[in-house]
């Protein structure tokens, strides 16, 4: 089983950028769908993006669509998460978490095998 660490997140100003990246140990990280979630104060768990095993196959919520871009690279055992024309409401702990199923929603957090501990972040006005 893989353990999973966030970096990257900070403050940044609306209309800004950052990139998260999620490392992952272990030797299998390439059978793993990989996803990104947030929770903003007071709010559940949000899907954000999620990408498959080759990183061929991507998903993303249409809250962030043509804004995030998310990644894999399997040599290093890592999954990023581009953040591009930032919002206050993309204010939240972003989570990385690992699907070891094939089968199963992408998008429902219930499917997730593994997960960060989180990384915030903060977009102000």
């Amino acid at each position: 089983q893989v353990r999973l660490v966030e970096s990257g997140g900070g403050l940044v100003q609306a209309g800004g950028s950052l990139r998260l990246s999620c490392a992952a140990s272990g030797r299998t990280f390439g059978s793993y769908t990989m996803g990104w979630f947030r929770q903003a104060p007071g709010k559940g768990r949000e899907f954000v993006a999620a990408i498959g095993l080759s990183g061929g196959s991507t998903l993303y919520a249409d809250s962030v669509k043509g804004r995030f871009t998310i990644s894999r690279d399997n040599t290093k055992n890592a999954a990023l998460l581009q953040m591009n024309s930032l919002k206050p409401e993309d204010t939240a702990v972003y989570y990385c978490a690992a699907k070891s199923s094939r089968l199963g929603n992408w998008a429902a957090a219930g499917n997730y095998d593994v997960w960060g501990q989180g990384t915030q972040v903060t977009v102000s006005s």
